[in-house]
């Protein structure tokens, strides 16, 4: 219990501290190019707590980010209910059918409790490592409510069914919205700083539809998880949400690399940490030349916005050249805030 009680690290402050001193915070998402450096598969690091620990470990020795997050993965929490998924060696998890066509479909996953699961301990081990040995905001992702429904229906089936069979819609998003928070509630007993959200089907939804659905369910986990900075992702160009989203009350944004993040800045206001946003795929397929050279204008493009993160888009494939990683934090080092860093000198004085 001693080890859970250790004081819990805020991103946020971190970010302002580092403001002060003309800095950055690097919070690269990544987690499967330390596969490079344990030499070990991406099914072995989801099935064992001790492999994705190490590969963790090994990351945050080579690379010293402010922060890290465990493996992203969006099958655990479908994967504990019994859905079918396909776990290949060197590629992510997919869900492979998607069962839940009515009500009825439903029933038998009400009485799963997700925390039985072995994968799921797998990463509530991992998270319990990583608290004691990093000194550092240690963060662990759970899907989104949202997407986990998209799962057990389908996105398609989702999409019609919430304007068609809202009833269907409402308690198959609130079912998946009970099993997140119970697993959000176990990561926070094991010491999660940070909890981010990763809801990638939320991208189809417009604003009102956004504000309708997941506004509330948003706002009511921040209010339960008050001791926890909650982080909500949604993949691809969120432009149309920005407002939403932060409405949320969610601490932070992770923004793809196709949305401006200084137009994101202007709408969330100056409260919600951002956080992104150099695209995964030009991590992997650009030269370390063009990563330092992209990051260093992203640090520059942002450089009036105290509550900024530099970080990737979303998560980094398993492949990237460590190089470009190097890269990447050579340009987060390199770059300096000149007036922040003259304010916080003459402070001192």
């Amino acid at each position: 219990m001693a080890r859970r009680m250790k004081e819990r690290f805020s991103l946020r402050n971190m970010t302002l501290t580092l403001w002060e001193t003309g800095r950055r915070p690097i919070v690269p998402l990544m987690g499967y190019p330390g596969l490079q450096l344990t030499g070990t598969s991406i099914k072995q690091n989801q099935f064992n707590h001790l492999v994705q620990f190490q590969t963790l470990s090994r990351l945050y020795d080579r690379f010293r980010p402010d922060a890290m997050f465990f493996l992203m993965d969006l099958s655990v929490e479908a994967s504990a209910l019994g859905l079918p998924v396909r776990f290949p060696l060197e590629e992510t998890p997919s869900v492979e059918s998607h069962p839940v066509q009515t009500l009825a479909d439903l029933a038998q996953f009400e009485k799963i409790n997700i925390l039985g699961d072995g994968r799921v301990m797998v990463y509530l081990e991992t998270l319990r490592h990583m608290r004691v040995a990093l000194p550092c905001p240690v963060g662990a992702y759970v899907i989104g409510p949202l997407t986990l429904a998209g799962l057990l229906a389908g996105a398609n089936e989702l999409a019609l069914k919430s304007i068609l069979e809202e009833e269907f819609f409402d308690k198959l998003l609130n079912f998946s919205y009970r099993v997140v928070m119970h697993y959000a509630s176990a990561l926070r007993e094991e010491g999660a700083d940070m909890i981010m959200v990763l809801e990638p089907t939320a991208v189809i939804f417009g604003p009102q539809q956004f504000r309708k659905s997941l506004t509330p369910l948003y706002r009511e986990m921040v209010g339960v998880f008050d001791d926890v900075e909650i982080i909500l992702h949604v993949c691809g160009d969120t432009t149309h949400l920005l407002r939403e989203m932060a409405d949320t009350g969610v601490a932070g944004l992770s923004l793809d690399s196709m949305v401006s993040l200084p137009q994101a800045a202007s709408v969330a206001g100056e409260n919600v940490l951002l956080i992104g946003n150099i695209s995964p795929v030009g991590m992997l397929q650009n030269t370390d030349q063009e990563i330092y050279v992209e990051t260093y204008r992203l640090l520059e493009a942002m450089k009036n916005f105290p509550l900024f993160v530099l970080s990737t888009g979303c998560d980094l494939p398993q492949d990237v050249p460590l190089t470009n990683i190097e890269a990447f934090f050579k340009a987060g080092r390199d770059w300096r805030q000149e007036e922040k860093t003259l304010l916080s000198q003459a402070r001192q004085k």
